[in-house]
């Protein structure tokens, strides 16, 4: 991908996706109320990386969508495709933790405004947009929201992001309980590689997807020409076009440094892809996705403090 290197300023992404209505309920003190989502987190930190970012998504006409919108246009990123559905809120979820920290998350968003992004009068403008962005980032909890026409239309318009030289990078984020049929969910992320030129995955994901092989299985099969495998271990697998597989290990963490997992995997994506976007290697840009991850785990929240920001290289 080092052939599609472009200028901070000229290269745009397009992260398209579900942000939700956060309350978290720790297990002694109040609950707070903000918000969050996977492609989301990842938006943020991108533009924070200096990469010109829009999100696509749908929220509704009530002041928790109008925080949203505010709060994502204070960190730079563009909201020109984000429709909004007059009458309709955005999901919701609870984040309980028990006194050893344990969480448990409950979940209200059958009837999000997002759910319906791509069965809208606007869809067709929206869809066509994306063909205009350098590289389109999207995930499994992304493709788990849409009902199958919406799907479909989402992976129309990602061919044709891909006939007009922009790229596509998938996350597989596997969430079991998005997919109540096994194989809608196989076909679903199938065809999600199979669209992508990116894909971040996890051996956990690709376990729960398709068993023990899962993993190997998804380092050489066909699809995507840039797979970057998330392991057990702290490191990942790296496999891209004229390279071998490589193995990216990332630096130990110190004992009890570990504040939050939470955007883990989302800050690796956004670090890796802007690393990638500035003519990195991948294994270059591996190693900026486990030093953002890192600072990330060590903060309470899905989003650190601008302050906390470390230095990624250009």
């Amino acid at each position: 991908m080092g052939e599609v290197a472009a200028d901070k300023g000229a290269t745009k992404v397009a992260c398209i996706g579900e942000c939700m209505i956060e309350v978290r309920q720790p297990a002694h003190g109040p609950a707070s109320l903000g918000y969050g989502g996977d492609t989301l987190n990842t938006a943020v930190y991108l533009a924070r990386l200096g990469i010109a970012t829009s999100y696509v998504t749908a929220l509704g006409d009530d002041s928790w969508s109008e925080t949203m919108i505010a709060g994502w246009r204070a960190e730079g990123i563009d909201t020109s495709l984000v429709a909004r559905l007059p009458g309709r809120l955005p999901g919701l979820y609870i984040i309980q933790t028990d006194a050893r920290g344990e969480r448990r998350f409950s979940y209200w968003r059958d009837t999000s405004a997002a759910r319906h992004l791509f069965d809208l009068p606007e869809t067709p403008h929206l869809a066509a947009a994306l063909a205009s962005f350098d590289l389109v980032y999207f995930s499994g909890i992304t493709l788990s929201i849409y009902g199958a026409h919406g799907r479909q239309t989402l992976f129309a318009a990602l061919d044709e992001v891909r006939s007009r030289g922009g790229r596509v990078a998938f996350d597989t984020n596997f969430r079991p309980r998005g997919w109540p049929d096994p194989a809608e969910a196989h076909d679903a992320f199938r065809r999600a590689i199979a669209a992508a030129d990116i894909v971040f995955a996890s051996s956990e994901d690709l376990e729960l997807l398709w068993g023990a092989s899962g993993p190997d299985d998804f380092m050489t099969g066909e699809g995507a020409s840039e797979r970057v495998l998330k392991l057990e271990v702290p490191a990942c697998r790296v496999c891209a076009p004229f390279s071998a597989d490589i193995l990216v290990e990332a630096e130990p963490m110190p004992p009890g440094a570990i504040v939050d997992t939470t955007a883990a995997g989302d800050s690796f994506a956004a670090a890796f892809l802007a690393s990638r976007l500035n003519g990195r290697t991948p294994a270059e840009a591996a190693a900026a996705g486990h030093h953002l991850a890192r600072t990330v785990v060590q903060h309470s929240g899905a989003i650190i403090p601008r302050a906390a920001m470390p230095t990624i290289p250009a």
